[in-house]
């Protein structure tokens, strides 16, 4: 059954290996449909894969193999909550160790510059907590690349 929302994320040519990727890394994910063009199109031919219809941890998504003429930016971003500092360090650790890089405060790009915000629940949980608590845990997140949860935590407590 085809969801009535699906997130549309348009890569150059690589939407296939990227939901392949994503559905091997985080679960609740999977590869679906793949479409292949029944024409000739500006950015590519006959039979090549047009979409492909995938998952992210049971977010439905459909990839795009639009061409060169539009990049991915920050202005969207795929947030991952997370329970712990492994799990944390799990999720980076295989965006930017597959050709990502990393960015500031818990935000990292894969290769393809999709933005993952990966961030672990003590982080938001202070956050939500308001006053100085929550002063504290932004300001120890503004040091940050990779959250560090134990950090996050010692500065909860002041």
């Amino acid at each position: 059954m085809t969801p009535k929302n699906t997130i549309c994320l348009w890569f150059d040519k690589d939407a296939e290996e990227a939901a392949t990727f994503y559905a091997a890394t985080f679960p609740d994910s999977k590869v679906g449909a793949i479409f292949r063009a029944p024409s000739d199109f500006p950015s590519g031919k006959k039979g090549d894969v047009l979409t492909v219809e995938f998952t992210v941890l049971g977010i439905p998504c459909i990839g795009l193999n639009g061409g060169p003429m539009f990049k991915h930016s920050e202005a969207f971003s795929f947030q991952i909550a997370t329970d712990d500092q492994a799990e944390t360090d799990r999720y980076w650790n295989a965006i930017v160790g597959n050709g990502g890089q990393e960015s500031a405060c818990g935000w990292c790009k894969d290769k393809w510059g999709l933005s993952w915000q990966i961030t672990p629940r003590v982080l938001t949980d202070a956050l939500a907590a308001g006053g100085d608590e929550a002063r504290r845990a932004f300001e120890a997140m503004m040091t940050m690349t990779k959250i560090d949860v134990a950090a996050i935590e010692k500065a909860r407590r002041g």
